[in-house]
C-alpha cells in the first residue's frame, strides 16, 4: 500500500479504536507521517513505520505505563533512536521503561539517564580466550579438560 493506511486501517491492524487514535493524533503523541487531517474531510494517511509506533504504544500501555509515561518515551526515542524504532530494545519492568542500547540500560521515564551497564559473559569468555592464546593455551582443550564453560 503505497498511499499507507485511512484511520481506521490503522487502529484495526495495531488493535486499538478509532477514538484512541484520534486522540493520540490531536494530542501530538503521534502524528500520521504521509497526510494529517486539515479541517472537517481529510483524512489522515500513516505510514508502515507509524503503525509499529502506534503497536509500541498500545504494548507499553497495556503493560501498565502511564501515558504521560510513554510520550516521554516517544520523545526520548525520537531523539536519540531516530527513525530505526525497530532496532530498540525496550525492558519494562514495573513503572519504568529502560532502552537497551548496545551495552547500557537508559531509564527513558526518567530523562534518559543511565542506570547499568549491560555485562556480556560472551564477550568475557573472548577476551579470556584471547589472553590464553599467547601462553600457549586453546580454551577448547581448557574446557575438556576442566568442567565445560557455557558463557
Amino acid at each position: 500500500m503505497s498511499d499507507g493506511f485511512s484511520g481506521t486501517q490503522a487502529a484495526k491492524v495495531v488493535g486499538i479504536t478509532y477514538r484512541q487514535l484520534d486522540y493520540w493524533a490531536r494530542t501530538d503523541l503521534i502524528r500520521p507521517s504521509l497526510s494529517d487531517a486539515a479541517g472537517s474531510g481529510s483524512r489522515r494517511r500513516y505510514s508502515y513505520k507509524d503503525l509499529l509506533e502506534l503497536r509500541v504504544i498500545k504494548t507499553l500501555l497495556d503493560a501498565g505505563i502511564k501515558l504521560e509515561s510513554v510520550r516521554q518515551v516517544f520523545n526520548y526515542l525520537r531523539e536519540h533512536v531516530g527513525t530505526d524504532i525497530a532496532s530498540a530494545h525496550l525492558v519494562i519492568n514495573g513503572n519504568s521503561v529502560v532502552l537497551a542500547r548496545g551495552d547500557e540500560l537508559i531509564d527513558v521515564v526518567a530523562r534518559g539517564q543511565g542506570v547499568l551497564n549491560v555485562l556480556s559473559l560472551a564477550g568475557v569468555k573472548s577476551e579470556v580466550d584471547a589472553q590464553l592464546v599467547p601462553l600457549g593455551h586453546d580454551a577448547a582443550d581448557l574446557e575438556v579438560a576442566g568442567a565445560p564453560v557455557a558463557l
